[in-house]
């Protein structure tokens, strides 16, 4: 009995540590994608370059996720999380210097970055402060951000601006639990992999602060 307990002891505590490794290397390489998403956005901004459309940046999107997704176990794995990110940089480019050329844009943009990273900060440290296991979440999430992202392309291709603002305020609400989510998943054992925990922490942020961004815009009168 006595031996058992031992054990599973260990096992936790080994559990732990290996999370707290993953954890510690997710955000590092998170930091490092973060940065290079924002220069990528800087020299786009920069060049005025213009957007590369719904179909280009879907294609490249998935393209470059799979690949990530295949490559996840090798340091292939890591030059895509950055031909990823720096891609999704360089198509948030147009998107800001679209919002910068309204009358309150720099303020919009601003307030947006601002509301994501105190979101992010929030639910990521309550995430492991409580330490509570968020897995439940999973299936939920998986649903609503496919039914989202289908209902985002359908207000896209029939110019529906009432179902985009809807799309919007669901991925704000989306992206928070799947912050919460994943946060929960790397603490608790669930999720191993740093590349893989980096991408969905990423994607979240890039899609919090673009729908964000969206929102206020609207209620600014600006959309």
């Amino acid at each position: 009995m006595k031996n058992t307990t031992v054990a599973a002891a260990y096992s936790a505590e080994s559990s732990a540590l290996a999370g707290n490794k993953v954890l510690r290397n997710t955000y590092m390489l998170l930091s490092m994608t973060l940065l290079f998403s924002g220069l990528t956005a800087g020299i786009s901004m920069a060049f005025n370059l213009p957007h590369p459309g719904i179909l280009l940046t879907l294609g490249g999107y998935f393209g470059l996720l799979f690949l990530t997704a295949k490559f996840r176990d090798s340091a292939v794995g890591l030059a895509c999380v950055f031909a990823l990110t720096g891609f999704m940089g360089y198509t948030l480019g147009p998107i800001i210097n679209a919002y910068l050329s309204m009358s309150n844009g720099p303020q919009m943009v601003m307030t947006a970055m601002g509301a994501t990273g105190a979101i992010f900060l929030g639910l990521s440290g309550y995430a492991l402060t409580s330490r509570k296991d968020f897995s439940y979440m999973g299936s939920f999430l998986m649903v609503g951000i496919l039914v989202a992202f289908l209902a985002g392309l359908g207000a896209i291709f029939f110019e529906m601006p009432a179902l985009s603002l809807a799309v919007s305020a669901m991925f704000v609400l989306l992206m928070s639990g799947l912050i919460l989510y994943q946060t929960s998943d790397i603490i608790n054992g669930g999720e191993t992999n740093y590349i893989m925990a980096t991408v969905t922490l990423y994607v979240s942020i890039f899609n919090l602060f673009t729908s964000l961004l969206h929102l206020i815009g609207f209620m600014n009168g600006e959309e």
